[in-house]
């Protein structure tokens, strides 16, 4: 499941089930000032008009589950048209209207145009996107972000023992914003510095990027040049010592963890392909994958390649409650974004009915048991999930650490 598809975005993941998020007890700081406003309309920017608007509509829909009609507060719904502009505009509309809270808007770019109006204004915002670089004190960026991603699944593999980090990643966004979640994750770790590779577009360019990375010309090269040159003495002898060298194992790079940041099935099997070629193989080598990975793990199990690879994503158990609900109110299945829709709506009804939607209420240390697990806003903007870890496997993945219920930590 991704946003890919509402344009802008990073590719994500995120599920939930019907449950309204409620606190898990905790303390707010002592003097942390607090931002954001104590009533008034919750307003809901969305993209009802333009190549957008399936997603704004889905966004509605879900948001409307949280918020039924008559609520208190109101459910202030306004159309962004899916541009900056626009956001801003609906933004400022809502601010003079008296709307105490926002929700959305839905991609990084509008995120970006509405926020110096809100914070002008001392109003929060709940977005719906999944770029981190948007935080900012009043801003939330509610999507599964990269940052989320791969620290939980970097995290297990460390817990493991595999601390020598590779990356195949793709020439775009997504792929160097997962290079920087990598490299800082690793830093915080005391790891070594994780060997990053980019590839573009086309088989021969994946083949080229794979064989750098593997440092196949030093591991396997000079084996197999033993072995052409033992064959070119066309003796029993030579003919001996080539078979003999066939059985001598490629030493294994000199990562033990890989992070791919493949999602789509073709490029994926063409990985599958060169991996083994270049002798870059499970159980020396812990292969790791985006949340994107959820969406086609039975696929990915059918592979042996893949079996036994990690991803990190919410535990999708909790899914059907919210499912079923949605599914009777509009005869359709939810998307991926009706879901973070909907937990935005579940937090701003919340906070309503417990003082305001300041960021003394929003930043409870302890987050809230939000409907794909814990949720935690920090008071820089960031935003702290608690994810699980799945294995790839024939059939269904398995989870192999379990999402966790706090995030008192600091650093969790």
């Amino acid at each position: 499941m991704a946003l890919a598809g509402c344009g802008q975005e990073y590719p994500t993941s995120a599920t939930y089930n019907s449950a309204l998020p409620t606190p898990i007890i905790g303390t707010v700081p002592v003097g942390t000032p607090s931002i954001g406003k104590t009533s008034g309309p919750v307003a809901l920017l969305v993209p009802l008009t333009g190549a957008l608007a399936p997603a704004g509509q889905a966004i509605e829909n879900a948001a409307k589950l949280a918020f039924p009609d008559n609520a208190n507060p109101p459910l202030d719904v306004r159309d962004t048209g899916g541009t900056p502009a626009g956001a801003a505009s609906a933004a400022q509309a809502a601010i003079a209207a008296g709307d105490g809270l926002i929700l959305g808007p839905l991609t990084a770019a509008e995120a970006k145009a509405v926020a110096p109006i809100t914070q002008a204004a001392n109003v929060n915002v709940l977005s719906f996107t999944n770029d981190s670089s948007v935080a900012a004190p009043g801003v939330w960026p509610l999507g599964i972000s990269p940052d989320q991603q791969v620290k939980r699944v970097v995290s297990a593999a460390a817990a493991a023992g595999r601390t020598q980090v590779a990356a195949l990643l793709p020439d775009n966004d997504f792929g160097h914003a997962l290079a920087t979640s990598l490299q800082a994750e690793t830093g915080a770790l005391s790891e070594p510095s994780p060997k990053i590779a980019f590839y573009q577009d086309g088989f021969p360019n994946l083949n080229q990027t794979v064989r750098t990375l593997s440092d196949f010309a030093d591991r396997g090269e000079g084996l197999e040049a033993q072995i052409k040159a033992a064959r070119a003495l066309d003796t029993q002898a030579g003919r001996e010592k080539a078979k003999q060298l066939q059985h001598q194992q490629i030493p294994p790079p000199s990562f033990n963890a890989l992070l791919i940041g493949a999602s789509a099935n073709n490029t994926l099997a063409e990985i599958a392909t060169l991996l083994p070629f270049y002798a870059v193989n499970q159980p020396q080598v812990q292969l790791m994958g985006p949340a994107l990975w959820a969406g086609i793990a039975p696929q990915l199990g059918a592979n042996s390649v893949y079996r036994g690879a990690l991803y990190a994503a919410p535990d999708l158990t909790a899914a059907a409650g919210f499912d079923q609900k949605y599914q009777a109110a509009y005869n359709a299945a939810p998307s991926a974004i009706s879901y973070v829709g909907f937990d935005a709506a579940a937090i701003a009804r919340l906070v309503a009915s417990q003082g305001g939607y300041t960021s003394t209420a929003l930043t409870d240390p302890a987050g809230f048991a939000g409907t794909d697990g814990v949720v935690r806003l920090l008071p820089d903007g960031q935003v702290q999930r608690g994810l699980a870890v799945f294995q790839v496997a024939p059939g269904a993945p398995v989870i192999t650490s379990p999402a966790p219920t706090t995030l008192n930590s600091p650093n969790s």
